[in-house]
């Protein structure tokens, strides 16, 4: 049984659809479905790539392969537990083995485009626990506040997250994990001055000012020490190729808004320099070629410590490293 947090569209317009009708959902663009449905990954995934996004951005190739996993995901989901926050509520369901079905649809927000909404048959959506006890956003402990909400389309968690959502909903003991001195720590912070960085325009002014301070400031810094050092190795010529700090910053909010807040090389969710946050997780900016230059096209938002851990490395074979840890924890798991 896995645990997914979902979205369900842009600004979510299909959740009342989903509670309604008891599914899980998610939408392909009209000329993507038929590649999704006859398996041609590839030709799915470069079609994406042709394309633009609303903020007239190129979709990368993990971004283009995230979508076609997530039209899979969602019509293949049987026995898993899905979540949703819906304002001071969460909710919450389990997917059932009936077909999915597949509707053609006008999206009402947005570019208004022609899609293909697939909707998967689950048990009837519930802001209860299996004891009764309603499942309030304001009431949840600080730390679990962390993931089970997420901006991206859907949120696959880990295990030990996924096992506490689990006992969440089923209204059992809980202080194994509000017990531990992180979780403590999380929840002192909390009470004092802490506050969560969720909602769609929140993320998206905290990500300017991130850009504004850190992610761009040290771009042109890094390009100025590149270019200036004296020494007798080779230096990397990394040239600023924006307008100005400005455009950058706006690069960078179209990126995070491209890669719905998770981290480009890992999947995990971006943090944005929120107060107590997770200092490890929080976004950087990543030269996707490191012999390349900071210009649009060469660039990626992720977790610190995978920006760190990268380093001046091959973005190809560092995915390859990571896709091996995963393959590596997925048998683990079996």
């Amino acid at each position: 049984m896995r645990v997914y947090i979902a979205n369900f569209g842009q600004e979510n317009y299909e959740w009342p659809v989903c509670l309604e009708r008891g599914t899980v959902a998610t939408m392909n663009d009209l000329d993507a479905q038929p590649l999704w449905e006859q398996g041609q990954r590839e030709e799915y995934i470069l079609s994406r790539m042709q394309g633009k996004t609303a903020a007239g951005l190129t979709p990368t190739r993990p971004v283009a392969a995230r979508w076609y996993n997530l039209m899979t995901i969602i019509s293949e989901t049987s026995g898993d537990v899905w979540i949703h926050r819906d304002g001071e509520r969460l909710y919450w369901t389990i997917s059932t083995a009936e077909p999915p079905s597949f509707e053609r649809k006008i999206e009402p927000v947005g570019r208004k485009r022609e899609v293909v909404v697939c909707h998967k048959p689950c048990n009837a959506w519930t802001d209860r626990t299996r004891t009764g006890s309603h499942l309030l956003w304001r009431s949840l402990h600080a730390k679990a506040r962390d993931f089970l909400s997420t901006e991206a389309t859907l949120q696959e968690l880990r295990e030990d997250n996924a096992q506490y959502a689990l006992a969440l909903i089923n209204g059992d003991d809980l202080s194994p994990w509000h017990d531990r001195q992180l979780w403590r720590n999380k929840n002192e912070k909390a009470s004092s001055k802490y506050s969560e960085v969720k909602s769609y325009s929140r993320r998206q002014m905290v990500a300017y000012r991130v850009a504004e301070e850190r992610m761009a400031e040290t771009a042109l810094k890094t390009t100025r020490y590149a270019n200036g050092q004296q020494t007798t190795q080779k230096a990397r010529n990394k040239e600023f190729r924006f307008a100005s700090k400005v455009e950058l910053e706006k690069h960078i909010v179209g990126l995070l808004e491209l890669q719905e807040g998770l981290c480009a090389l890992t999947g995990l969710p971006l943090e944005m320099d929120e107060k107590n946050g997770d200092n490890e997780l929080f976004c950087s900016l990543d030269r996707i070629d490191s012999d390349g230059h900071y210009e649009a096209g060469n660039l990626q938002i992720v977790c610190r410590f995978a920006n760190r851990w990268k380093g001046a490395d091959d973005d190809s074979e560092f995915r390859r490293l990571i896709e091996h840890v995963r393959s590596y924890r997925s048998l683990e798991n079996l």
